[in-house]
């Protein structure tokens, strides 16, 4: 009975040094696999033949744990991924758009700036980050008014133009505003601007070419029509004023007669210049070697008459343009006689005439130091008949006529609203790329 005691006792002792060394050996397995999943190894523990203690079974549960961490781990690397080429994705649109982009939070502090606000603005994305956008933009108080009430009543703006002071020079805007929620008091939102200012002064040079257009098919007309009573007007006087010898009233009535009958003549020929209708041609001239021409040619004795001080900063080589060369030293002419006449009484006068290449354009402007053009006339400039000198002394066709005959060739004139030292008219040709001409 003893020996069946002992026998008993024996096996239960080997037993629970059997169960401990397998749990041991179990928790030390766990023990490995945890440090190795702490340090970012995330592999099941081997259970072997231990499956049946308690740590054999704890390591089942590890195991199925560690599975379940490995698919959530695949599935987040999944999403950053995603996440990641989505990010890159909208970052390239934002950054491949053709205007200012400005992302705004709640208060109307900057979050995102694409490169193109970058360039706007002359500061890099980290200046412009946070930046207030009122303080950001200069705008005139009518563009202010409207942005503020845009905000505080959270209408969205489509397409509309304002005006920006960028770096001391006026540039028109096209401005799109939205909103990210409907919320009452979070204007979050994004603004995009679109330089358009190129844009209005080919629309505005558009507009110009077919007002005369249609003045030119007027003064056609109306020209032939005075030109045959205009001539026997003319006739008449000259043989009143020749036969009216003995009386010098008469005769210097009829002088006045001529004279008048002379200036209208010549008022219809500057209108038939609207009507005549160059034919295509090829012509092409260099406007540096033009204008050195022309001042050393025709325009320095009067400009030293009148003490006038002459710079020419023209661009280095050659600078072809589309254009015959004598209508373009029409054009010339115009604008230096209207800095002439601007000039007088001004001190120290001075014309200044610069040429440079922008693609596609090649671009003279003449510049003086005169009172410049009120900002109240200068959309009327270009219009015909318009003109400010006293009566007798221009016929308002002088500007309207250059622009005409630049416009005939692919070009425009502007006047530089942002130059505040006088007046400066700034002629748009497009450019002729010799080399490519002779092949």
């Amino acid at each position: 009975m003893y020996w069946l005691i002992g026998v008993f006792l024996f096996l239960a002792f080997a037993y629970l040094v059997v169960r401990l060394w397998a749990e041991i050996s179990a928790l030390k397995r766990l023990e490995a696999n945890i440090r190795n999943a702490r340090e970012g190894l995330l592999e099941p523990a081997a259970i072997g033949r231990l499956g049946w203690t308690c740590a054999g079974r704890a390591i089942s549960e590890y195991n199925a744990t560690i599975s379940t961490l490995r698919w959530m781990f695949k599935n987040v690397e999944d999403c950053q991924s995603r996440f990641h080429n989505e990010y890159t994705r909208s970052s390239t649109i934002l950054q491949s758009l053709p205007g200012a982009l400005l992302s705004l939070d709640e208060e109307l502090h900057v979050t995102i700036a694409n490169q193109q606000a970058e360039s706007l603005f002359g500061a890099e994305t980290e200046k412009l980050i946070g930046a207030n956008l009122f303080e950001l933009l200069n705008l005139n108080e009518r563009d202010r008014e409207l942005l503020r009430d845009a905000f505080l009543y959270k209408y969205r703006i489509r397409n509309q133009d304002i005006s920006l002071n960028i770096l001391g020079k006026t540039r028109f805007f096209s401005l799109n505003l939205g909103f990210y929620n409907d919320k009452e008091y979070d204007m979050g939102g994004v603004l995009i601007l679109q330089d358009i200012t190129e844009y209005r002064e080919l629309m505005e040079s558009l507009a110009m070419s077919e007002k005369l257009v249609v003045m030119g098919q007027l003064a056609g007309g109306v020209a032939h029509e005075l030109n045959t009573p205009l001539g026997n007007i003319l006739g008449y006087a000259q043989l009143v004023e020749r036969g009216a010898s003995a009386l010098p009233a008469l005769s210097g009535y009829a002088r006045v007669i001529s004279e008048e009958a002379q200036r209208c003549s010549r008022v219809i020929q500057d209108l038939l210049r609207y009507a005549r209708h160059e034919q295509c041609t090829d012509n092409t001239c260099d406007i540096n070697q033009l204008t050195v021409e022309l001042i050393d040619a025709f325009l320095t004795c009067r400009l030293k008459r009148y003490l006038i001080e002459v710079q020419m900063n023209l661009s280095p080589g050659r600078l072809v343009a589309e254009g015959s060369g004598g209508q373009l030293e029409i054009v010339l002419t115009n604008l230096l006689n209207n800095s002439i006449q601007a000039l007088d009484n001004v001190p120290d006068p001075r014309i200044v005439i610069e040429s440079r290449f922008e693609a596609p354009y090649a671009i003279l402007s003449v510049t003086d130091n005169g009172p410049g053009v009120p900002p109240d006339i200068r959309n009327r400039v270009f219009d015909p008949f318009y003109t400010t000198k006293p009566v007798g002394q221009g016929t308002g066709l002088g500007l309207s006529i250059s622009n005409a005959i630049v416009a005939k060739q692919g070009g425009f004139i502007v006047y530089d609203g942002d130059y505040s030292d006088g007046a400066r008219f700034v002629i748009k040709l497009l450019a002729v790329d010799m080399n490519r001409v002779r092949q």
